[in-house]
């Protein structure tokens, strides 16, 4: 068992408060939260959560660092980043708000944010804004603890690539929410590229991949996932290997390596290959979770390689006989 596993056989008897914030986030994960902040984290090194939205997952890890024997209040920190607002780029609900709805003079939910995480204020430090602008480029302090929450754009992932994942150590933490997101093929080519210096925990945690640090990381590696100096062949093979390493999640419900195989297809299609995008997720129309779960996502990587196939003449006979006769 993994120094992380041991926390797998206690999900099933964590009993959080009825008054936990709305979250996103599953009640799975909000349960391996706490025991992280119960169990495993000491606040020797950064605390950091990266997209706390409501204040759900915050308040989940927030009460298992209260709890323990170990974390100091005096001296330890809860860094959590967030726009903490609605709106445009931002990925938040309205379901953020206290009353469940924006009101009209006002798209931020800081202060509900606050108020509902009244009791962790004298250790928790909030971080509200841009990430590239809340964020200490010249911070080098150890992170502790790393949950990313916030990396829905490769933009956003350069960010918490150079800013936070170079700041890892043996023992650093890091909790991937967003890891059964095929939309963000980064989080996974990424994780194989750290695969020689992590150990996964064991299952995801529904849609969290876990995993710790466990020798050091070459600069020369965090450099190349923040400038994304990978080519597509390069990045489907890091996936791979991720493949090998997971199936499904701790519940049974997610198919992980479907999953990943569609993330390979972003991939392409980000590169702006879409033939080959839809060569490889067209296979997975039949998979019955990502049928029922990621519609849209097929419907996406169809409609980009139909219109890049109509824009390079191959839509039609006729099309392709007018391609042939300009190239002679």
């Amino acid at each position: 068992m993994t120094n992380l596993g041991r926390l797998y056989p206690l999900l099933d008897d964590v009993q959080l408060p009825d008054t936990i914030p709305y979250s996103q986030v599953s009640s799975w994960e909000l349960r391996f939260l706490y025991l992280l902040g119960r169990h495993h984290l000491r606040g020797e090194g950064r605390l950091v959560e990266l997209g706390s939205g409501g204040g759900g997952s915050t308040y989940a890890l927030a009460l298992g660092l209260k709890e323990s024997p170990v974390f100091d209040e005096r001296t330890g920190r809860l860094h959590a980043y967030d726009f903490f607002r609605v709106g445009k780029g931002t990925f938040a609900t309205e379901k953020f708000f206290t009353s469940g709805a924006k009101p009209q003079d006002d798209n931020s939910f800081l202060n509900d944010f606050r108020d509902r995480l009244a009791p962790f204020l004298p250790f928790l430090e909030i971080h509200a804004g841009d990430l590239w602008r809340t964020s200490d480029p010249h911070d080098t302090s150890a992170v502790e603890f790393l949950h990313i929450d916030i990396a829905k754009t490769a933009r956003v992932f350069r960010c918490v690539t150079e800013r936070f994942l170079t700041r890892l150590v043996p023992g650093s933490v890091v909790l991937h929410q967003d890891f059964a997101g095929p939309r963000l093929p980064w989080l996974h080519h990424s994780t194989g590229a750290l695969l020689p210096y992590i150990e996964i925990a064991g299952p995801p945690i529904r849609s969290t991949l876990a995993f710790e640090v466990v020798r050091p990381i070459p600069e020369d590696v965090l450099k190349r996932i923040a400038e994304d100096a990978y080519t597509v062949d390069e990045k489907l093979e890091l996936i791979a290997a991720v493949q090998e390493r997971i199936d499904r999640d701790h519940t049974g419900g997610i198919p992980f390596r479907p999953v990943l195989e569609f993330a390979k297809a972003y991939v392409a299609h980000y590169e702006g290959d879409h033939k080959r995008a839809w060569s490889i997720a067209k296979p997975l129309t039949s998979d019955e979770y990502l049928s029922r779960t990621r519609a849209d996502h097929f419907e996406q990587l169809r409609k980009a390689y139909e219109q890049d196939r109509a824009a390079h003449g191959g839509g039609s006979r006729l099309g392709r006989l007018v391609k042939k006769a300009v190239g002679r």
